[in-house]
């Protein structure tokens, strides 16, 4: 089944359906106040995301740190980014890059 990319106004939708038509009826299911933007087929059926391009570096595991920290934040973004800055030291746009990332990942 092929791997569709969806932007709407207000997310971007990796999905499997079984063509265009499908892709479509899953973003007007789930969110049926936004226009879809864009609708491409993925020349793959996989999607990868390089955690370079979200500025996170091997040398420590963001992902644990950014869950411990929306965890204590109860899932207060703003809180969770001053956490994550307090406990790794590193400036504002990177602890939102990796906070946000996390929180789409359902933490």
């Amino acid at each position: 089944m092929p791997l569709f990319e969806i932007e709407t106004s207000n997310h971007i939708i990796i999905t499997w359906a079984e063509n265009g038509d499908a892709a479509t009826s899953v973003v007007s299911d789930n969110y049926p106040n936004e226009k879809i933007i864009r609708l491409t087929k993925r020349p793959r059926d996989t999607w990868v995301i390089s955690k370079s391009a979200l500025g996170l570096s091997a040398e420590l595991d963001p992902c644990n740190t950014a869950r411990d920290c929306l965890s204590k934040a109860e899932g207060d973004k703003v809180h969770a980014i001053r956490l994550y800055m307090h406990e790794t030291g590193v400036d504002l746009d990177h602890a939102r890059k990796v906070i946000e990332s996390n929180m789409v990942m359902g933490w």
